[in-house]
Formats: C-alpha cells, sequence, structure tokens
C-alpha cells in the first residue's frame, strides 16, 4: 500500500509540478457581443499568444465572424495550429468548419474535453451542432484530443479538463439532456466544460468559454493544480448573468480570496453583472470591465476598446 502511495504521489509531481512559466503573452476577444468598430454576435472566440505560441479559444458563432474581425484586427490566423473548444454549444464551435477551410495549413488540432460529442436529446433528435459535424471537421483534417484531467496542452498553456462541480453554481440550463457514454440519459449539465490557463511571474491568468462548471468551481480547480499561486487575471464568459447580488457577492469573494486583480467579462458574463463584481471587489474601471471584440490583455493590464 505504502509503495501504492509513493508511486501516486510520484505521478501527481510528475503530471502537475513541471510548472513552466510563461513571460510574454497576450490574449485578444475576437468574439462576443459587445463592439465598436467590428462584428459582435452572441459568441465567444479568443487569440491567445503566448512565448511565441498560439492557440485559438474557441471559434465564435456564425462562420465568419472570427475571419472578419481577425482581418480587421490585423491579426494573422494561417499559422495557429491550435484551436481549443471549452464546450460544445454552436457560440463557441460555430466558425471551427469555415476557419479550416479558409486555413486548411492551420487548426489541425482541436483540444476538447470528454463529454463534447455526447448526444443531446430534444425535439430534433440526438444531434447538436458540433456532433453533426464531427465527422466533416475530421474530413477536412482535424484531429480532435480529448481530456478528462488537467494536461499541459503546450509547454506553460495548461486546460483544466472536466471541472468537478465542488459548489452548487448551477451555470447552465436545467432543461437540458445529455446520453453519456455508458448510454444512460440525465441533466445536461456540460460536463466537457474546461477553461485553459497559464502561469507568469505575477500569477495564473485564466480564460474561460461560458463557465458553465461555475467560476468558483474553475478557479478552486486551478489552484489544486497549481498550487499557492494567485489567479490575478482572468477573461471570457463566465455566465454570471441574471444572477442576483447575494450571489454576485459570493461569487466576488471567491474571486477575491483566488487573488483576482484584473477581471474581463465577456460573453454570457452580463453587463450589469461584471459592474456588480467590480464593486463588490473593489476594483477600478481599469481593472474589471466589460470586454468587447478587440480588448486584449497582456502582463502589462489590459486595453479595452472605445466600448467596455
Amino acid at each position: 500500500m505504502l509503495r501504492l502511495i509513493l508511486l501516486l504521489f510520484l505521478f501527481v509531481q510528475i503530471s502537475y509540478g513541471k510548472n513552466t512559466k510563461v513571460e510574454n503573452f497576450k490574449v485578444t476577444i475576437l468574439s462576443t457581443m459587445l463592439s465598436d468598430f467590428y462584428i459582435g454576435e452572441w459568441g465567444f472566440s479568443a487569440l491567445i499568444e503566448a512565448d511565441g505560441k498560439k492557440i485559438l479559444f474557441d471559434t465564435g458563432s456564425r462562420p465568419n465572424t472570427v475571419i472578419n474581425n481577425a482581418k480587421e484586427l490585423n491579426i494573422d490566423l494561417s499559422d495557429i495550429e491550435h484551436v481549443y473548444l471549452s464546450h460544445n454549444h454552436k457560440d463557441h464551435t460555430g466558425g471551427l468548419m469555415n476557419l479550416k477551410k479558409n486555413f486548411p495549413n492551420a487548426f489541425s488540432n482541436a483540444h476538447i474535453a470528454e463529454g463534447i460529442f455526447y448526444p443531446r436529446p430534444n425535439s430534433n433528435g440526438t444531434e447538436h451542432y458540433i456532433l453533426q459535424n464531427k465527422s466533416k471537421l475530421e474530413d477536412l483534417k482535424i484531429d480532435f484530443k480529448t481530456y478528462v484531467n488537467p494536461t499541459q496542452l503546450l509547454p506553460g498553456l495548461w486546460t483544466t479538463g472536466q471541472i468537478p462541480r465542488k459548489y452548487d453554481e448551477k451555470n447552465w440550463s436545467s432543461l437540458g439532456k445529455i446520453i453519456d457514454k455508458n448510454g444512460d440519459e440525465s441533466e445536461d449539465t456540460i460536463p466537457e466544460d474546461q477553461s485553459l490557463f497559464f502561469d507568469t511571474d505575477k500569477g495564473i491568468v485564466l480564460i474561460s468559454g461560458c463557465g458553465h462548471a461555475g467560476l468558483a468551481n474553475t478557479l478552486d480547480y486551478v489552484k489544486e493544480i497549481i498550487p499557492n499561486r494567485p489567479i490575478y487575471k482572468i477573461i471570457g464568459g463566465f455566465h454570471l448573468l441574471n444572477l442576483d447580488d447575494n450571489k454576485l457577492e459570493w461569487t466576488a469573494k471567491k474571486m477575491e480570496e483566488s487573488g483576482v486583480k484584473y477581471f474581463v467579462g465577456a460573453h454570457c458574463t452580463g453587463i450589469n453583472s461584471t459592474y456588480s463584481i467590480r464593486e463588490f471587489m473593489n476594483l477600478s474601471p481599469e481593472k474589471a470591465l466589460v470586454g468587447s471584440v478587440g480588448t486584449y490583455i497582456t502582463n502589462k493590464g489590459i486595453y479595452p476598446g472605445y466600448m467596455q
């Protein structure tokens, strides 16, 4: 038994212990609702650039939103090998097919979590957008790489994989159903929801698509994966819209406990919810704002567009 415990401890150290820190980074929003000069939509996408590596986080909803916005922002998508899909919903996966068709030498590796291709029964059958188009995407030479546990995708860049639901944040519709790999039907809790993160000298940067697993759950899990590090910058969609003040204040407290100093709420975070979080955390408008298309963060700060 002692030998087994030591082996498990060694496995954890090998799996999670090699924590490569990112020195320079830029995370640019390419799809979200709020926009000024670009195309806004109900969706999310962001380009992550970290020490010379690139990965596209989600692909927006409409076929050409990310392509058009990237062009307007003078961002080259042709050399991006990796795409990361936070979960199955079309507003995060709808642009993938056109991205691959327009840039056939890019987006060859799609990083997903277990559950993204599970059938979702509804009045139209069991297939949803990404499942319906799985074979077409594979025919375009997209290789889907599936994760359950935390994994370092590229040096310094991590996925959470599936996130334990420690707190009952309930960031999904209770109406949806899912059929798991055993053929059992149950409530669709979006089990594949995953977030991407990386460590820096100042702390961890976290990017979320919708946060269906819950922002507090995600923060707690990242702290388990890389312990004793503050999560100082977070950006993306966090599904906080329409929450009452008690839940928002509780969420803000969890963010403070995790070390969050910068907060960019985009997509499904909610405009009023973002402002409430700012007040509960006593953050300045320069450190907590609504993300728009073109908003980006670096190791130096947040750079919003005209709409913030």
